[in-house]
């Protein structure tokens, strides 16, 4: 299990009181707080290593190059990739999903195909599949879920054809905390000869994963929900897919040559990276990297499926408050998410707020969800390595306060 107390320590931002009490961080689906040997990282680049990468024999250019590719290798190696030159870095999981959407989809759909994708996905996983089947003719299709919040492998089995070019699911719900069978749907989409894409902005940053054990040909998350910067995006693939795909941006960097008549592009992974990318934030993502494999990737899901089977037990136990999820800790991450009957979600997170706990409140860029649950929000506690036990007294005490309010 983790030290928390002693994790804490690292995490500057926490060492604070908000409207008099101390801090308690629930919400890190969102976005996680950053230690402060991120934080250093990203100072020591601005103060010893600042130059533009890839373009300079200078001793800065070299340094920050070395820095930024030396991420590009730790990425690779935490999520077990064979080549770090499969890792592309993006803005964040968002935009790895609408460069697949433009580069391999723009050039491989027609119309009639098909994208089947789940209701529970997040709207990132959505919209992009959306606006391509607007641009060639394309469907997406849903597979529905079951009344536990579990994806129904059966409605994705009975969508997955011969139309199908592409399956795409997100690995953990951000609302219902559910963790997909990847492997299994992997074998779905496969068997069909579609590509199967995974969204593991969520799953990434809590428990161990293997892109190759995914069985994924693609696979999307973010630096920021894993405690490194804003900003930073990864999209790996298979090196195969990424030399069939056209590029998503043009510009410097990215290119072999340039002529009049036309151009060239760099190889993989240049050839996505237009432009100046996002350096400092990158080389400071190294330093999360670090950070989250000295605490073991297994250790931490073990203390969140604890502290998630212990926020359960604790939360259910109050009257009106329902759970929305699996209720097997061991199936699900450590996300929360709740409504108390006669209380909004918004107003919840007002009072839980009053208290020092920081919870989301909305519909988590999940609407589909939301219809599925029948409910236009939830309140969502959602923990990462900083959080324990003590965490959970200052939420009971926020719903408690509520409930007397709403009463």
């Amino acid at each position: 299990m983790l030290d928390v107390e002693r994790i804490r320590k690292d995490f500057p931002i926490l060492h604070q009181q908000v409207n008099g009490q101390r801090l308690v961080y629930l919400d890190s689906a969102a976005t996680t707080q950053k230690p402060r040997q991120v934080i250093d990282a990203l100072v020591r680049y601005y103060e010893t290593s600042n130059a533009n990468i890839h373009r300079g024999i200078h001793t800065l250019a070299q340094r920050a190059t070395e820095q930024y590719e030396g991420t590009r290798t730790k990425v690779a190696r935490f999520i077990g990739a064979t080549d770090s030159e499969d890792i592309v870095f993006t803005r964040n999981a968002t935009e790895s999903i609408n460069l697949v959407a433009h580069a391999w989809g723009d050039r491989f759909l027609s119309e009639g195909d098909e994208i089947v994708i789940s209701q529970m996905e997040h709207h990132s996983n959505i919209v992009p599949w959306q606006l391509l089947a607007a641009r060639t003719g394309a469907k997406v299709r849903f597979a529905g879920l079951t009344p536990d919040g579990r994806l129904d492998l059966d409605s994705m089995r009975a969508l997955i054809g011969r139309r199908t070019r592409l399956v795409s699911v997100v690995h953990m719900s951000n609302v219902l905390g559910t963790i997909n069978p990847a492997a299994d749907i992997a074998e779905m989409a496969h068997g069909a000869g579609a590509l199967f894409m995974l969204d593991a902005a969520q799953s990434v940053p809590h428990l161990p994963f293997s892109a190759a054990n995914s069985g994924a040909d693609l696979v999307a998350f973010s630096a920021h929900k894993m405690l490194g910067p804003t900003g930073v995006g990864v999209l790996w693939a298979r090196s195969d897919l990424f030399n069939h795909m056209d590029p998503f941006m043009g510009g410097g960097d990215m290119i072999a040559t340039v002529r009049e008549e036309g151009s060239t592009w760099a190889e993989v992974p240049h050839k996505f990276e237009a432009g100046t990318p996002n350096i400092a934030d990158v080389i400071a993502f190294g330093a999360a990297i670090e950070y989250l494999e000295a605490l073991c990737m297994e250790n931490v899901r073990r203390h969140e499926v604890a502290l998630t089977a212990f926020a359960m037990d604790t939360l259910q136990r109050i009257p009106g408050l329902t759970i929305h999820g699996p209720r097997d800790p061991e199936a699900r991450g450590g996300v929360v998410s709740f409504e108390v009957a006669g209380i909004h979600p918004h107003d919840m997170a007002t009072i839980a707020d009053g208290h020092g706990v920081a919870i989301r409140a909305g519909h988590h860029c999940a609407q589909l969800v939301m219809r599925q649950l029948r409910v236009p929000a939830t309140s969502r506690a959602s923990f990462s390595v900083y959080n324990g036990e003590d965490d959970i007294a200052p939420l009971l005490e926020a719903i408690e306060h509520a409930r007397k309010v709403f009463a």
